[in-house]
């Protein structure tokens, strides 16, 4: 079968979050600080971990090897398929995974290079918020597959399910974000950064469950 290339928006965003993660991995590894950088940081938003710039560039260069592996394989499963639905759902799933790695990249970087020994402050909450904002605006429409979205036994069982419990998880993500966002500059630190994140595991836990329940709800589902 002959695969036509037409590559779309999400390829050239894929393309270009991989291509900035990398380059941005080789410019830590080369030209970043010598010294020992933050690379983790606890749920009191102090830094626990320190390392070299080469665990840094290395994590961050990671990933984008590996948004552009997804990113290759979503879309070459896109242009084999005659579904005009799951052409747009594989779209989406290149772009809620390009905006995952580039955000969570960028997360890293400016915390790490920041040199910073605590996530004090309203740009850390700000910025996470963004992330969920984005990421929950997008969610909503993935479709199933094995890398992004609410994959549990039960969602892979059920279209339903697959949809419902994304849904739910989108909706979530995009309103803790949004609010996480406005509240980022009054928001006592790390409480604010805190709830956030609560916020968003809760959401998942929720989303899981719900797919659970329509899963076993729904007259098509296959079962186990």
């Amino acid at each position: 079968m002959t695969v036509r290339h037409d590559p779309t928006a999400a390829d050239a965003l894929s393309s270009a979050v991989s291509v900035a993660l990398i380059a941005g991995g080789v410019w830590i590894a080369l030209a970043g600080p010598t010294g020992q950088v933050p690379v983790h940081f606890g749920m009191d938003g102090q830094a626990d971990r320190w390392a070299s710039r080469y665990e840094l560039a290395a994590l961050i260069g990671g990933l984008g090897l590996l948004n552009g592996v997804i990113g290759t394989f979503t879309s070459l499963a896109r242009r084999r398929s005659d579904d005009p639905a799951r052409k747009r759902s594989l779209g989406v799933n290149q772009v809620v995974t390009a905006v995952a790695m580039g955000g969570v990249g960028a997360f890293a970087s400016a915390t790490s290079l920041g040199a910073v020994d605590s996530l004090g402050g309203p740009a850390p909450m700000a910025g996470l918020a963004l992330l969920f904002l984005t990421i929950g605006a997008f969610l909503g429409r993935v479709g199933a597959n094995p890398v992004v979205g609410v994959r549990t036994p039960w969602s892979y069982k059920s279209k339903l399910a697959w949809e419902r419990s994304n849904r739910l998880a989108g909706r979530c993500f995009f309103w803790l974000g949004l609010v996480g966002l406005i509240a980022s500059p009054v928001a006592p630190q790390p409480l604010g950064l805190q709830l956030l994140i609560g916020g968003v595991l809760l959401s998942a836990l929720w989303a899981v469950v719900e797919s659970w329940r329509v899963w076993r709800t729904d007259p098509e589902r296959q079962p186990f």
